[in-house]
């Protein structure tokens, strides 16, 4: 091989490895807005306001609640679940509880099974949209308000679901700097 060819070799594994490391990168966005465009892996919609149509047939809608490992809020649904017309707006609620003696912060991640139904379930508001934060012993209850898009009777894939499970998962986060600051300092052992 000539320092020529080696050069354009070294040039071409090169470009291989820099274009390599784009699509890395960019997996993680595209991923995630591919899940939101199609309501693949159960991600669901966002909503403004409610739906104008409603139609008499029901869905049955079940709550989970989960926390990751090493989160130590406890958290749960208020109710294990509830029928709807489709189109009807729902509103149901979670506990948070932060049984610790420190400042906790921490956000939800979400899904609905069957992956289907994540394209028809369109939440309006909800307490995983924003990072929540508990004082040490505080207990909230968190809304979410929502229902289930009427096209899903018209998709031939989903129109036959009835039972809808909508699933949170609480991950710790780090503190916002403004909370990080007026958080106590950590009790120290007195000797």
């Amino acid at each position: 091989m000539t320092a020529s060819s080696n050069a354009r070799l070294a040039t071409r594994l090169a470009g291989v490895v820099v274009v390599m490391g784009a699509l890395a990168w960019a997996a993680v966005p595209f991923y995630d807005w591919f899940c939101r465009t199609t309501g693949y892996g159960g991600t669901t919609n966002v909503a403004l306001r409610g739906s104008d149509v409603i139609l008499d047939e029901t869905v049955t809608v079940r709550f989970d609640a989960n926390v990751a490992r090493g989160m130590e809020w406890q958290f749960r649904p208020l109710q294990n679940e509830m029928v709807l017309r489709i189109g009807e707006t729902g509103l149901a609620f979670y506990e948070a509880y932060n049984p610790t003696d420190r400042v906790i912060a921490g956000a939800a991640s979400y899904n609905v099974s069957p992956d289907q139904a994540g394209y028809y379930f369109d939440k309006i508001e909800c307490f995983c949209f924003t990072e929540q934060v508990l004082q040490p012993g505080e207990r909230v209850e968190m809304p979410v308000s929502f229902y289930v898009n009427p096209e899903m009777v018209d998709d031939r894939d989903a129109r036959r679901i009835r039972f809808i499970t909508l699933s949170y998962t609480f991950y710790e986060t780090d503190l916002p700097q403004v909370q990080a600051l007026a958080a106590p300092p950590a009790a120290t052992p007195f000797n």
